[in-house]
């Protein structure tokens, strides 16, 4: 196993307060967890200096949560280290609007077409597609929308 490359150490103060945020309970479990892992595997002359190992056994997470844990101590420091990284990904926008979603309920609450006994998610996908409501429409999205509809 190569040698660790990031090693956390602490001054007293970091040490204070982060024993602060461990005991008040931080307003996130991520940084709670995090001051757990720094405060375990402090290198420092104060610290325990715990192993990888010994700290995600300890704490019931993984050696590399801990790893990269030590890696955001040594990059971004203190504030920094203990925030969640924001969400980089774009969130789709939704195939059904309130329109379609408001003709999807029309049409399902109404009678079911000719020679259907009643509306399938898979019959009313495709009358939406066939009106012009949506250009492509899973079942599933259906099923999803009627579910969430009271």
């Amino acid at each position: 196993m190569p040698a660790k490359r990031y090693h956390v150490v602490l001054t007293p103060a970091q040490r204070q307060t982060l024993t602060r945020i461990v005991k008040t309970g931080a307003p996130k479990a991520f940084a709670r967890q995090r001051a757990q892992i720094w405060l375990q595997a402090d290198a420092g002359p104060e610290g325990p200096g715990r192993k990888d190992q010994a700290v995600a056994t300890g704490l019931g997470v993984g050696v590399r949560t801990v790893e990269r844990a030590r890696q955001a101590w040594c990059t971004a420091g203190l504030e920094a280290g203990l925030q969640t990284a924001p969400m980089d990904h774009v969130r789709t926008p939704p195939v059904l609007d309130g329109k379609g979603e408001a003709r999807l309920v029309a049409l399902a609450c109404g009678d079911a077409p000719e020679g259907y006994a009643r509306w399938t998610h898979q019959l009313l996908a495709d009358t939406l597609i066939a009106e012009g409501v949506v250009p492509t429409v899973s079942a599933s999205t259906v099923g999803r929308v009627l579910k969430k509809t009271p």
